[in-house]
């Protein structure tokens, strides 16, 4: 058994210890210690990193009581050894696990939900609960969770009896074999937890709760707690500022800018692609009356400016119609058309004979292809007399 020293105090960050083994896994290798401060993978957070005497830790592990300290390069058996821990990564986490019992011990004293799936990622933290929470609601509880972090209360570690556990009321996601340990934060949680956390809730600084959404039945909540939050806030700040500069508005009237932006960018797509019809229809009229079947090979025609092309032509009493829009090098998207032919089978070998691919109705169909304008243009021709014959 290793001794865990991150249960005497969570705040260590340098220690001695025995190598009491060290084998090659891979290209790295697993160390034993008599004892530890770092904190393996588990309980929904990722493990704790550093060096053994220089040495990079990358990993930790737990299997039957033993931690495995994954190392980039060996370290001698039988010798000791100074740990350090990377302390900015494990404070961050220490926030943000302590921050989340203060928001799971509120929402299951609120709504009586349970915190049923917990991940502290490299990036932000998420909670499932199962049950629904508004946005509103949220924000009432992240509320009350800076509250109690700004109350500086004493977070408490106790390792009750098995007697003292029946008459204790607590939250754990799974069942406890052996000893159970017990963090307590007064007057907002009680919970069964093998993790590090803060000595005092006012460490954990800012609680934000970023998001939430509809999850499995309930619904998962995204929080930054402590520099995780201010590296967000900074980082939107930004953004923010970014915006106000380029839209030439105030920090605060941001979001008035761009919705007024986003309504001129409708009216001025409204009105190109009410222009780019009236040219169309012009194009439409222009073609010679004894072409029955047309195929355009056109550069530019956007959103639905191929079909309207083709049902113009159709309109002018056309036997069919094939639009082809260029998308890259002898690549094309088309739609074609007719009022009386199934230009099915046409699109079939269409695709067969220039890599395309694409369906529809018997009066339209769309896809893509690849192929030069001049080969695709002789083939459809070809085709087309081959139908009239």
């Amino acid at each position: 058994m290793t001794e865990k020293l991150f249960y005497q105090d969570s705040h260590m960050t340098e220690f001695t210890a025995r190598v009491l083994k060290c084998q090659p896994k891979g290209e790295e290798y697993e160390v034993v210690l008599d004892r530890t401060a770092f904190f393996p993978e588990g309980g929904g957070q990722y493990a704790d990193t550093g060096t053994l005497s220089g040495v990079r830790v990358r990993d930790v592990h737990e299997r039957d009581g033993i931690l495995y300290h994954l190392t980039e390069a060996p370290v001698e058996e039988n010798t000791d050894v100074t740990g350090v821990i990377d302390w900015d990564m494990r404070f961050m986490k220490m926030q943000q696990h302590t921050g989340e019992h203060i928001v799971s011990g509120l929402v299951h004293e609120r709504f009586g939900y349970n915190n049923v799936g917990f991940h502290l990622g490299s990036e932000d933290c998420t909670m499932d609960f199962n049950g629904e929470i508004t946005k509103e609601e949220l924000r009432e509880i992240e509320w009350a969770a800076n509250e109690a972090a700004v109350k500086n209360l004493d977070v408490l570690v106790s390792y009750p009896s098995k007697e003292e556990l029946k008459d204790l009321e607590y939250r754990s996601k799974i069942g406890i074999e052996g000893q159970v340990r017990i963090v307590t934060i007064p007057g907002y949680d009680v919970c069964a937890c093998c993790a590090p956390h803060v000595k005092r809730t006012g460490e954990i600084g800012v609680i934000k709760l970023a998001n939430v959404q509809r999850y499995k039945g309930g619904v998962r909540v995204t929080m930054l707690c402590g520099f995780r939050a201010l590296l967000d806030y900074r980082q939107k700040e930004e953004q923010v500022r970014s915006i106000s500069a380029n839209l030439s508005a105030k920090e605060n009237q941001v979001a008035q800018a761009v919705e007024h932006m986003k309504e001129e960018n409708g009216r001025m797509k409204q009105k190109l692609s009410d222009s780019q019809k009236q040219l169309l229809m012009y194009r439409a009229k222009e073609i010679p009356k004894d072409e029955a079947f047309v195929c355009f090979f056109e550069q530019g025609l956007e959103g639905e400016g191929p079909r309207i092309l083709m049902n113009l032509v159709l309109a002018e009493g056309k036997e069919g119609c094939a639009v082809f829009v260029e998308t890259g090098d002898e690549e094309y998207r088309y739609v074609i058309g007719s009022r009386n032919l199934d230009v099915r089978p046409l699109a079939k070998g269409l695709n067969e004979a220039f890599s395309g691919r694409g369906g529809g109705k018997p009066e339209m169909v769309q896809g893509s292809l690849k192929g030069k304008e001049s080969d695709v243009r002789v083939w459809i021709q070809k085709k087309v007399r081959e139908t009239d014959e």
